[in-house]
């Protein structure tokens, strides 16, 4: 039992790794980083 529980860690890092792999080929950096500009600009009242 516990040699299975020692995979369920691994697992997961490597489904979060093939989601950011997955995420940063679709362009969701790019999308984020303007957001957060846009965010950002507006708050300081130039946006």
């Amino acid at each position: 039992m516990k040699s299975k529980l020692r995979w369920v860690p691994i697992g997961v890092l490597a489904a979060a790794v093939m989601s950011v792999a997955v995420g940063a080929a679709g362009g969701e950096p790019r999308e984020v980083l303007g957001k957060a500009v846009r965010i950002c600009l507006e708050c300081i009242g130039i946006g």
